[in-house]
């Protein structure tokens, strides 16, 4: 690796399916510990968590569900990936959203309920998508589409392009109600390298909480929970508290920073951040999206407060971070701007040694691959 942003990612380090297809539990995955007061890199099972945390840790996880938010037609792939935002540029918005709780496990798919979908889901039908090409059930991105032009889709249904918003994403409306429409036509967005379809059940975490909308792409880095290990961290003394950050679709450009998202602070998980902080014990978000929900919602006095709304704030080493002390996550691409947000909390020097352990021994990249833990102390 020439810098903490730049390394070369060899194809066999791809997971190309869930552990489970490859002999592993869900809590089976490698971990690779770096802490950062002592540049060690130590290597673990994720099952191995309880014994690397201390009482009083606290987890922050994300329990936004994963949509099925892939539509194929004949020769391209429409990925839908927000709602569009109220008003572009700004960091954060108000907005009624429902209290989020924190269930014990996801549903499978074929048990997800019929539910009254909130506003949010239920009658704003303009979206942000992205266009693709498919490359049999894969796709790679499409240059195509004219402000409106019209694509008919499955079911009847037809989306009407409104207008680019980034160089990849359109604002797009669709003749009928999104999320209802994704359950029915839908599918998990999927990469090329991961080979075949597998279920929506499959890209759920433990935490996830069908509340009527959900991600484009799954927060997978809580995906190696399971109800059993929760069981055993909170048995140590090991605390959670929920937040909700949907995600869009996935930014590959090094150029592109994370787009807007929408996400939920409760008071609750406010007050118990600032409480476990204030009495000098760790922070430890679940996923970069834990990381972004706090940051968003932290105030001047470094002290984290209720919100809610669209957030645009992308974290990097000149900023840093205010609310974590350790970061639970997957291993980036190369150039993928979530490498700055892991530089603010690890360090550059740490970063460094822990992304060379991993190529070393041949950790799995991906949201079906192994799991980092990187502990600012």
């Amino acid at each position: 690796m020439a810098d903490t942003l730049e390394f070369t990612l060899p194809p066999a380090l791809e997971a190309h399916e869930p552990p489970e297809a490859r002999g592993r539990t869900r809590d089976g995955v490698r971990l690779l510990v770096g802490e950062r007061n002592t540049g060690e890199v130590t290597h673990h099972e994720f099952r191995d968590l309880p014994t690397l945390l201390r009482p009083g840790d606290l987890l922050v996880v994300n329990t936004s569900a994963t949509l099925p938010a892939a539509v194929r037609l004949d020769k391209i792939a429409v990925h839908f990936s927000t709602p569009l935002p109220q008003e572009a540029g700004a960091d954060l918005l108000e907005a009624d959203l429902p209290e989020a709780a924190l269930p014990e496990a996801a549903l499978p798919e074929a048990a997800l309920p019929e539910v009254d979908l909130p506003e949010e889901a239920g009658t704003d039908r303009v979206w942000l998508v992205e266009l693709r090409r498919r490359t049999g059930k894969a796709s790679v991105p499409y240059q195509g589409g004219n402000p409106g032009e019209w694509i008919p889709m499955p079911g009847g249904a037809t989306l009407t392009l409104i207008g680019r918003r980034t160089e990849r994403l359109w604002e797009a409306r669709l003749s009928t109600e999104v999320v209802p429409y994704l359950r029915r036509h839908g599918t998990p967005i999927r990469y090329s390298y991961v080979r075949r379809d597998w279920p929506t059940a499959a890209y759920q975490t433990t935490f996830a909480y069908d509340r009527g909308t959900g991600s484009a792409e799954m927060p997978s880095a809580a995906r190696p929970f399971t109800p059993e290990l929760v069981t055993r961290l909170v048995s140590h003394g090991i605390l959670f508290a929920p937040i909700t950050l949907h995600t869009g679709v996935a930014s590959p450009e090094a150029h592109e920073p994370p787009y807007a998202e929408r996400f939920e602070v409760t008071a609750a998980t406010a007050d118990l951040v600032n409480h476990v902080r204030a009495r000098g014990d760790r922070v430890i978000a679940v996923g970069t999206t834990a990381v972004r929900a706090l940051e968003s919602a932290v105030g001047h006095d470094g002290h984290v407060r209720a919100s809610n709304g669209w957030t645009e704030h992308v974290v990097t080493p000149e900023a840093g971070v205010r609310t974590v002390d350790g970061l639970l996550t997957g291993l980036h691409e190369p150039r993928s701007s979530h490498l700055m947000m892991l530089t603010a909390i690890a360090g550059p020097d740490l970063l460094k040694s822990t992304y060379e352990a991993a190529l070393a021994e041949s950790y799995l990249w991906h949201e079906f691959g192994d799991a980092n833990l990187l502990l600012s102390h």
